[in-house]
């Protein structure tokens, strides 16, 4: 079987539909669809379950896809490797990250390290903690920003405890001056974004006994701070969300601390490139001059 059949059935698996691939592949449909059939018969089971919007992978496919990802990531690390013994800089990472990094960790990172590496190839793809991680397993993705706790069997290095606060109107006034308290959101409704109430933030909230009928929700952390602006209820959110968001708000730590622990993930380092090796320095580096003695740099996974 050949290489471009695993790329073929991974890009398929990802894309959803056999033109997209196509499209992603630079080929036809019908060569995608000839490559499929062709591994589906190899295999001798189906990989995917067809319909009119597309595709998704049958419980066989979703059994081979780790493995076949595997292989793929096994022959790209052998060229990268072969590139390093004769002294070239080439190689690739896939990287994954949630907005809040991808807005203001990830362009100075990749900055510094296309200037010592112009020739690495970079890809960003932006998910939830959840889609990150999952991605990470697959090895569709090398390394991926994410926040503890991560239930996949993955390499794990804490890299920050990121503050939560409670964001308010500029009229709110909190009854001990500069910290938020129980009796201060006793009873207010709470903004928040969907995907982050089961994490950090529902620790926050259960510890104040905010009532679910309390909550609403709001697509991203920039429409979470016009519907505070606006009145609408109160908001949570991570330190670093808001260093590039504006609003006619204020933010408030709660009297108990919260915060939300992000790490970066990967597959064991056996299975990492050295351009991946390399990269993963050069966040600690960033991360170490940003923060100081929080981080510990040149710690690689």
């Amino acid at each position: 079987m050949s290489t471009f059949a695993y790329e073929v059935f991974s890009e398929v698996a990802k894309q959803k539909t056999f033109f997209a691939t196509a499209t992603q592949l630079n080929v036809t449909p019908s060569a995608i669809s000839h490559s499929i059939a062709g591994l589906e018969k190899e295999l001798g089971f189906s990989l995917f379950i067809r319909s009119r919007t597309g595709v998704r992978l049958t419980p066989d496919g979703q059994k081979v896809l780790p493995i076949i990802q595997g292989i793929l990531n096994a022959e790209a690390k052998l060229a990268e490797e072969a590139a390093r013994i004769n002294g070239l800089n080439e190689g690739r990472i896939r990287i994954g990250a949630f907005s809040s990094v991808c807005i203001n960790w990830l362009p100075d990172i990749i900055r510094g390290f296309k200037k010592m590496y112009p020739n690495i190839e970079l890809s960003v793809t932006q998910g939830n903690f959840n889609e990150v991680a999952e991605q990470v397993r697959l090895g569709t993705l090398d390394i991926g920003f994410s926040a503890l706790p991560i239930k996949e069997k993955l390499e794990v290095i804490p890299l920050h405890k990121d503050p939560i606060y409670c964001i308010a109107p500029e009229k709110f006034k909190p009854q001990e001056g500069k910290i938020v308290t129980r009796s201060d959101i006793k009873e207010k409704n709470f903004i928040l974004q969907q995907i982050d109430y089961d994490r950090d933030t529902k620790r926050a909230l259960d510890t104040y006994n905010v009532s679910v009928n309390s909550i609403h929700y709001s697509i991203d952390d920039a429409s979470i701070i016009a519907m505070v602006e606006s009145g609408l209820g109160l908001g949570i959110l991570p330190e670093l969300a808001l260093q590039k968001l504006s609003g006619n708000v204020n933010h408030y730590p709660f009297k108990e601390k919260f915060y939300r622990t992000i790490c970066l993930i990967s597959h064991s380092e056996a299975q990492q490139t050295p351009s991946t090796r390399a990269f993963v320095k050069v966040i600690q580096e960033y991360l170490f001059e940003r923060y100081g003695d929080e981080i510990k740099p040149f710690e690689n996974i």
